[in-house]
């Protein structure tokens, strides 16, 4: 047997392939960035074209830089960012848009329609999710709508829509040339679209959106032997590996944090944040703002569900201190900026730049600073900026107890923003609980990696995958019971200010 195993990260600002052996240790890894496309206020786009290059190399050189062949692994699993919409001819290959991207807001006011409707608590009765700007459903609608001779090519079969783990798969598998055009039930539970106790695309739903079901891919389980193919021998491996695992990004990281249990939860930390806890097979229907997702589904098993707290915008303000405002020259300097000042001074940074996702699901919020006073310095701002992090994390937690009546006795992290040692220890601080990363901290592909594993035979079962995680760090709360009643309360209010500011038609 090949003693590896390769994952696909395709995330929201880059694209990288991760190479593993059994013991779940990274043997090799190479990685892209690719551009952010922002052609007005609240839009963001991708170039669908750009990320399968991107994928194309990364592949190459990880295998390179580990001295490996593509003969090497055992299999391969893909994950994604979620939502990120494509639509593209599958007799060409290229896409009739580029890729919009789930941060994007245009779709606000199809999402406000489906409320006035009513056809939104349908949406949120079948699907778990609130109509809302972040999903893939409404987007699709836009294209369709809005970009020449789309919509006539999807009521003739020559258009496909897909995530971007469908995109990289079908090109993986031929392209034009027999590509598989296939995703797995927790992508497809991002969409609007599937049904989550059939498993299966809604006719209903479908027709809320006006989607051709010709346009959609084959839903499949998370992890299986066949149903993604293998890489074709004229694409970037020059071998047929099997692609046996699928995830999209954030379901992928609770495999790799290995939450299998019900009650289990990790928060990834990357452009926004997200926080899943595992409620096994039972259906749990949010009722403060979170989404019903599937968690994952292994060949042979039912579907194991999920609460999510999606979070738009967490990392992704941290790239702003340095791009936008440039008072900072990388991520780890946002850390040593925060600790030139004891506190935030008094003030708070809500980055609502799309809009508020879980638990509020306002499209009509924007940014805000409040509290200024002639005293502060980009030290403070810094500090805000991590405080904001974890405050919009204390939100989440604070509706998943109320949801699912679990409290966490500790919260596993993961993702890049997890390297700031000050951040992490004022999210144990704003929570009132023990942090706790992991040794691969990069668990997203780790967890594509286990799916595509499991179902080779590469790893026997989750029960060995759980004696592969180990702690790496962990930290624990310091702030009184009165600061942290505080400082949650001072940011409700901060909340509160960004509210009813954009026009939602």
């Amino acid at each position: 047997m090949a003693d590896f195993v390769g994952a696909v990260d395709q995330g929201t600002t880059s694209t990288r392939f991760m190479i593993f052996d059994h013991a779940g240790n990274e043997v090799a890894r190479h990685q892209l960035e690719h551009t952010q496309v922002l052609p007005r206020s609240g839009w963001v786009e991708h170039d669908p074209v750009e990320i399968w290059e991107r994928t194309n190399s990364v592949m190459q050189n990880a295998l390179r830089h580990g001295n490996l062949s593509a003969s090497d692994l055992a299999a391969i699993g893909i994950t994604n960012q979620r939502e990120t919409t494509v639509v593209w001819d599958p007799r060409t290959g290229r896409p009739y848009y580029n890729a919009i991207v789930w941060q994007d807001t245009r779709t606000d006011s199809i999402a406000a329609a489906l409320d006035r409707s009513g056809q939104g608590d349908v949406i949120r009765r079948k699907a778990g999710l609130p109509p809302a700007t972040y999903f893939s459903g409404g987007k699709i609608q836009w294209i369709l709508e809005n970009v020449d001779g789309v919509r006539e090519a999807a009521e003739q079969g020559h258009a496909f829509f897909g995530n971007t783990d469908c995109w990289v798969l079908w090109n993986l598998t031929g392209g034009p040339d027999g590509g598989i055009h296939a995703t797995d039930v927790t992508n497809a539970s991002r969409t609007m679209l599937m049904d989550l106790e059939t498993l299966d695309w809604d006719d209903e739903l479908l027709g809320f959106f006006g989607v051709p079901r010709s346009m959609l891919p084959t839903i499949n389980p998370s992890s299986h032997p066949e149903a993604f193919g293998r890489t074709r021998t004229s694409r970037p491996l020059r071998e047929a590996i099997p692609i046996t695992g699928v995830l999209g990004d954030q379901q992928a990281a609770t495999v790799g944090q290995v939450c299998y249990a019900p009650g289990e939860a990790k928060n990834t930390y990357g452009t926004g944040n997200f926080l899943v806890l595992n409620t096994g097979t039972e259906l749990v229907r949010s009722q403060h703002g979170l989404l019903t997702t599937v968690c994952y589904q292994f060949e042979g098993s039912p579907a194991v569900y999920a609460l999510e707290g999606s979070i738009a915008v967490t990392g992704s303000a941290i790239q702003w201190l340095r791009d936008q405002l440039k008072i900072i020259g990388d991520a780890a300097e946002s850390e040593r900026l925060a600790r030139t000042v004891e506190d935030s001074g008094g003030i708070y940074f809500v980055p609502a730049f799309s809009g508020l996702f879980a638990p509020y699901w306002r499209s009509d919020a924007r940014g805000a600073i409040v509290g200024l006073a002639r005293y502060h310095d980009n030290g403070h701002l810094a500090r805000a900026a991590l405080e904001a992090i974890c405050y919009q994390s204390r939100d989440v937690v604070e509706a998943m107890e109320q949801d699912s009546g679990v409290h966490l006795d500790v919260l596993k992290v993961d993702g890049g923003v997890t390297a700031n040692d000050l951040c992490m220890q004022i999210q144990a601080d704003v929570l009132g609980v023990p942090v706790s990363r992991p040794v691969v901290a990069e668990t997203t592909a780790l967890g594509a990696a286990y799916a595509a594993g499991l179902a080779t035979g590469f790893w026997r079962d989750t029960d060995e995958l759980r004696t592969h995680w180990q702690e790496s760090k962990r930290w624990e709360p310091q702030w009184s019971e009165e600061q942290r009643a505080e400082g949650y309360a001072g940011w409700k209010k901060a909340v509160e200010r960004t509210l009813d500011w954009a026009e939602v038609k």
